[in-house]
């Protein structure tokens, strides 16, 4: 996922997609937490999709605020 796909979704696009991100990223700690886990690198790369997500929502929030 990159930010350009981002920025193409609506705020409540972006926020199903936050929601889903958390959701995979607690699946994947108790996966590690219990020795399931076989990607190790997935978590880090939900990481920084969740901060991604978010990034845009603030900014799409931003833009929003200025224009009004």
């Amino acid at each position: 996922m990159n930010a350009k796909e981002l920025n193409d979704k609506t705020p409540d696009q972006l926020r199903d997609e936050l929601v889903q991100l958390k959701k995979e990223a607690f699946n994947l700690r108790f996966q590690q937490a219990g020795g399931q886990l076989e990607n190790s690198a997935r978590i880090r790369q939900v990481r920084r999709d969740v901060a991604r997500v978010k990034t845009v929502l603030n900014q799409k929030a931003a833009s929003a605020a200025s224009e009004a």
